[in-house]
């Protein structure tokens, strides 16, 4: 699945995140993805990789969850 957001695109498998910005590309295992519904973002930790990105509504939220089955 792609999401179109305002930061640039966030491709969505079972299996992982991949978030494409202007400037950068961050990657996620779906395991080490979660999430903080109340403030739409969705954050990685992952031992030394860790990041974190606002979304724009709670719907890009729960259509990335539902992907990803968790």
């Amino acid at each position: 699945m792609i999401i179109d957001f305002s930061q640039g695109k966030i491709i969505v498998t079972p299996d992982e995140v991949q978030i494409r910005l202007d400037q950068a590309t961050l990657y996620g295992m779906a395991e080490d993805i979660k999430f903080k519904m109340d403030v739409q973002i969705m954050y990685a930790d992952a031992g030394a990789v860790r990041w974190s990105l606002k979304l724009d509504s709670a719907e890009q939220l729960l259509q990335i969850k539902d992907t990803l089955m968790i």
